[in-house]
Order: structure tokens, then C-alpha cells, then sequence
């Protein structure tokens, strides 16, 4: 039997390969353990699903198991988002589990623990489940097994973050591609009960997810990226179970996390009246960094990964935080990435502003003297050897080609800054056996420069 092994989100495997009844028992009693062990035994235990192929079998399957282990545990009555998972965990003071892979392929499913305080376990956390696989738990205690229903209170948490009047009042209308996912229908359920005109698109579930990745980048959304251009409105969309966001102007031009980031920042702190700290990963664009100090905001950089974020968050008055990937939060939210909120927020921003959001990016990249062009390759390395081999190798670079190494930075892999403003991040994958590798610069033959040579040098 393979090995259980948690990366920065959980465990994620294969369906029917590795991510079996015999090792989701193993996790069971370890997750069950730790709980014991952190006298959280009296604390209720929730469990939500995604929309893949036997996760809702699996999360009725754990739920049974822990009842009969003494907890008392809610089932989602539904498909469900994670961040509604997490914020129902924060507002119950629950452990919580989602059976999610998140943006991983469709034939992959996972589990995901997640804590009372309503964010991504710490590593110190996962260490502990994981030292207890293999060991059995159980208790004299009779627990209770009951549904329920998750989304109210969310909703209404939202409403207290979200201006919904400023935006019906703004004629805004969207188009939203649901991409199958978790968060589908409960965002369509959203926009109608505020009033928000929408194209709402592949909301039914699909456990192939249209025969595509459940992951909102551009490639993987034709459909809305042609619907944009046919309705001349913006487009929304999330992953898999709802933590991610991927948007289109009315044009159909795809803005990158990156962009939404930095411009919901000045968002939250011109229009909301938000203070305190930016906090980000080492992947994501020096361009928060320049828009942070223009706004005399302080920066915070953590690793790849929103458990580093969530951490911060907790400990720290964050304005917002974000990650390249196309996951964040703000102050006054859970300490987990929410693609809803984000969507929502992205849709405040252009009420408040009353302009395009095409005008607003537009606006947005004129401050800046310069392009941030952003990419990442991944490199398929099984062994932590031959992953370690060639982040050591870049380690002894003077130059990366024709570019002089100006400074390194070792938080995360290796970040090295080249003369130009370039920059690359060489990390370890944290939940597939790749080395990923990303890239950023202000011009498109520099991008396709060091993709190349990259290439080459691995």
C-alpha cells in the first residue's frame, strides 16, 4: 500500500489507486486520535464534499466511522464549497473535514483537515496525524451522525463583508462559468437573491468536470472566455470546490491573480477604509511589493502554500492575503482562501469605481513603468534527490544565461533575482512529485528566454 503522504492542502491521491476505504481508515483513526489527544473530543466534527466521483460515498463512509467512535458529527446535506466547510468550523469552534482534491485532476480525491480556527492544519498539525497512521482509535462514547445544511450562515457572514446593494445598484451583470465545481450553485443562489443580472453557465455536476482540470486558469475556460467576448461583460469562475477564482474582463482578456491581488488592495484600503498589512507568498509578483510600498503598507512573505498565509492571518492584522494561484482572503474573513468572496469582491471593486474592469486594470498597469509577465513549468522529478540535485545546482549560479544573479532568497526552494527587475522560484511541488519552477520578467522574449533555458538546465 503506498504511502499517506499530506502536502501544503492535505492528502490527495488517486481514486481506487492509493485513496482507498483501507487508507481512509487509517486516516480516520489518525485524524481521531489527534483530536483525542488535544482534548477536543467534545468539540463537534463536520464533513463536507465535493463534487468528484465517490467523495460524497466517502465523506458518508467517515462520517459513520467517527460517529461510531464516539463523535458528533455533521454531514453536509450537499455538495459544498470548502471555505463554507471552514468558516461553519470557526463559527461551531469544530474540527472539520472536506473530501475535496481541490484543482487536482478528476480521477484524484482527497482529504482535507481542517481546524476550529477555520483555516489550513499547521505543519506541526499534519506532522501529528501523520505519526499517528497506522494506530487504532476508539472510544466507549456514543456519538450522533445528523445532516445539515451549511450555507446560511455563510451567506450571511458574507453579507456583512460585501457591499451587495452597491453592486445591484451599479447594473452590474456577469457571466458565470461554474465549471462544475462545488461553489456552482451556491454562487448562482447568491447573485439571484441579490438581484445580480447573470450568464450562469456548467453548474450541474459533472465528476469529469466537462472533461477538463477543475482548476480556473484561462486555458481551462473557453467557454466563459468566449461568452465574455460575445456578451461584452465580465466572467467569473472557481475551482473544483470553491477555495480559487479565475476572472475575464468584458473583453475576454484573463487577469492574473497576481493583478486582482494588488488591485483589490487598493480596493479594500481607498474605498473600504482597510488598514494593517499585505501578506503573500514567495511565488507571487514583485508588483505587490511596489504597489504595497506606494501605499505604505507592509509586506509580508511567506511560503508557497495558504497554510503560511492562514498562519499569518491569524497572527497579524492582514488587509489581504494572497497567493499567484488564484487563492485569497481579506481581514474580517476566515483565514483560508474563499474563490466566492473573491469573485464578489472583484465585482464590489468595479461598482465602487464605476468603470469596466478593463478600464480599472488598464488604470491599474499605468502606474507602473514596466510589464510583470508571469509563468510557471513544472519538471517531473520522482526522486527528492534528483529535486535536490538541481535547486543545489542553481544554488552555484553566477548568472542564469546572459542575466547576473543579483540576490538570493531561501523561505521557499530557491528564489533568485536577476539584473532587469527578472526573478525566478524553484520549489518542490508540496502534494505531486514535481519541481516547479516559476518565472517572471517585463517582456515576452525574455519569458520565452527563460523558459527555454530553464528547460535546458534542468
Amino acid at each position: 500500500m503506498a504511502e499517506i503522504k499530506f502536502g501544503t492542502d492535505g492528502w490527495r491521491a488517486v481514486d481506487g489507486k492509493d485513496f482507498t476505504k483501507e487508507n481512509v481508515d487509517k486516516v480516520t483513526n489518525a485524524i481521531s486520535l489527534y483530536i483525542y489527544n488535544k482534548t477536543q473530543f467534545n468539540k463537534p466534527l463536520i464533513i463536507g464534499y465535493d463534487p468528484r466521483n465517490k467523495a460524497d460515498e466517502y465523506a458518508f463512509y467517515m462520517a459513520k466511522s467517527f460517529s461510531e467512535k464516539g463523535f458528533n458529527v455533521q454531514i453536509s446535506n450537499k455538495i459544498i464549497a470548502t471555505p463554507v466547510i471552514a468558516y461553519n468550523a470557526l463559527i461551531k469552534d469544530a474540527n472539520a473535514i472536506m473530501i475535496t482534491a481541490s484543482h487536482n485532476p478528476p480521477e484524484y480525491l482527497g482529504i482535507k483537515f481542517i481546524p476550529p480556527y477555520g483555516g489550513p492544519a499547521e505543519d506541526y498539525m499534519v506532522k501529528e496525524i501523520t505519526d499517528n497512521l497506522g494506530n487504532v482509535f476508539t472510544s466507549k462514547k456514543t456519538g450522533t451522525l445528523k445532516e445539515v445544511s451549511f450555507e446560511d450562515d455563510y451567506i450571511k457572514h458574507l453579507e456583512s463583508i460585501i457591499d451587495f446593494e452597491k453592486i445591484k445598484n451599479s447594473g452590474i451583470k456577469i457571466n458565470y462559468d461554474g465549471h462544475h465545481g462545488a461553489a456552482a450553485k451556491l454562487f448562482k443562489q447568491i447573485l439571484d437573491k441579490k438581484g445580480i443580472e447573470n450568464n450562469s453557465i456548467n453548474l450541474e455536476r459533472d465528476i469529469t468536470f466537462g472533461n477538463s482540470m477543475p482548476d480556473p486558469k484561462e486555458k481551462y475556460l473557453p467557454e466563459l472566455k468566449a461568452l465574455c467576448k460575445e456578451t461584452n461583460l465580465t466572467g467569473y469562475s472557481n475551482d473544483g470546490d470553491g477555495d480559487r477564482f479565475g476572472v475575464f474582463d468584458e473583453t475576454g482578456c484573463f487577469i492574473s491573480a497576481n493583478d486582482i491581488i494588488a488591485m483589490l488592495l487598493t480596493h479594500l484600503c481607498t474605498n473600504k477604509n482597510y488598514k494593517g498589512k499585505l501578506a503573500k507568498t514567495v511565488g507571487a509578483s514583485s508588483m505587490l511589493d511596489i504597489i504595497a510600498e506606494k501605499n505604505n503598507i507592509e509586506v509580508i512573505e511567506t511560503p508557497v502554500g495558504f497554510k503560511h498565509l492562514g498562519s499569518v492571518m491569524r497572527k497579524e492584522n492582514i488587509i489581504i492575503a494572497g497567493e499567484e494561484s488564484g487563492g485569497l482572503s481579506i481581514k474580517g474573513h476566515i483565514p483560508e482562501k474563499d474563490g466566492i468572496l473573491a469573485n464578489l469582491l472583484i465585482m464590489e471593486m468595479i461598482a465602487y469605481n464605476n468603470k469596466t474592469l478593463s478600464e480599472l486594470h488598464k488604470e491599474f498597469l499605468s502606474q507602473f513603468d514596466r510589464k510583470f509577465l508571469n509563468n510557471r513549468i513544472d519538471i517531473k522529478l520522482d526522486s527528492k534527490e534528483e529535486q535536490d540535485t538541481i535547486i543545489n545546482k542553481f544554488k552555484t549560479f553566477k548568472n542564469i544565461g546572459q542575466y547576473k544573479v543579483i540576490k538570493t532568497n531561501t523561505l521557499d526552494g530557491l528564489k533568485i533575482y536577476l539584473n532587469e527587475g527578472s526573478r525566478l522560484l524553484i520549489r518542490k511541488s508540496g502534494t505531486e512529485p514535481l519541481l516547479r519552477i516559476y518565472f517572471e520578467s517585463d517582456k515576452e522574449e525574455k519569458m520565452a528566454y527563460f523558459e527555454k533555458l530553464i528547460k535546458q538546465l534542468c
